[in-house]
């Protein structure tokens, strides 16, 4: 199949009410425009740069994410543009995109990043830092950033158990701060288990491989 026929495929066969990011990191701008003629208008990269390049060059209606980790000194790159940032793991984090959104006049999107995996290479935060944080949102202390939800990625292995309980114990930790943060996106799964962490309450996939193939 070819990568437009893939997306087309994979949007037909998940939940209207889970969103699809293609996870278009690596990829050449021809192949981005394939996924864009199939109707995809949310695209996730990891890199600052290569993100501004492709805004620079696509269309104006895309939807921008931001999945991988973001260092402090790269938030002003893409704070301009970027629709939603997924990897928020740090309160330092938060309050330079903070700056950087106030300096833009708007109001920035973020997802905050929880570390449920069992391997040490994934970044994220601890329940106790991320109540920290919603705290400060709540009291408006940073008054140019919008929590909208939780992110998590599982640990890379084919046991299917491990990766549904990662998944779980996140979808629980959102189901706790949910109302009281008015949290609506909970990001989990990539092309290897979407469906599962959609099964275990996911509300936004990202997706890669499936889409354009290996890297």
């Amino acid at each position: 199949m070819s990568i437009k026929e893939n997306y087309q495929s994979l949007q037909k066969n998940i939940p209207n009410l889970v969103t699809l990011v293609a996870v278009s990191k690596t990829k050449p701008i021809v192949d981005l425009e394939q996924v864009y003629e199939a109707g995809c208008r949310h695209f996730g990269e990891n890199k600052p740069q290569e993100m501004l390049l492709k805004y620079q060059t696509l269309p104006k209606d895309i939807n921008w994410h931001m999945i991988g980790h973001l260092q402090s000194n790269k938030a002003k790159i893409i704070v301009p543009f970027v629709h939603l940032i997924h990897s928020v793991d740090s309160l330092k984090l938060l309050q330079v995109i903070d700056n950087e959104a106030k300096k833009n006049n708007k109001i920035q999107n973020c997802l905050l990043q929880i570390f449920i995996a069992k391997e040490e290479t994934k970044f994220g935060l601890s329940e106790s830092e991320l109540e920290e944080i919603l705290q400060i949102i709540d009291n408006q202390l940073l008054k140019n950033i919008a929590i909208i939800g939780l992110m998590g990625m599982a640990s890379f292995t084919n046991d299917q158990t491990q990766v549904k309980q990662e998944f779980q114990s996140l979808k629980t930790l959102f189901d706790k701060y949910q109302q009281k943060y008015a949290l609506k996106v909970l990001s989990m799964g990539m092309s290897g288990d979407y469906e599962l962490a959609i099964q275990e309450g996911s509300t936004m996939v990202r997706v890669g491989s499936a889409i354009f193939g290996t890297r």
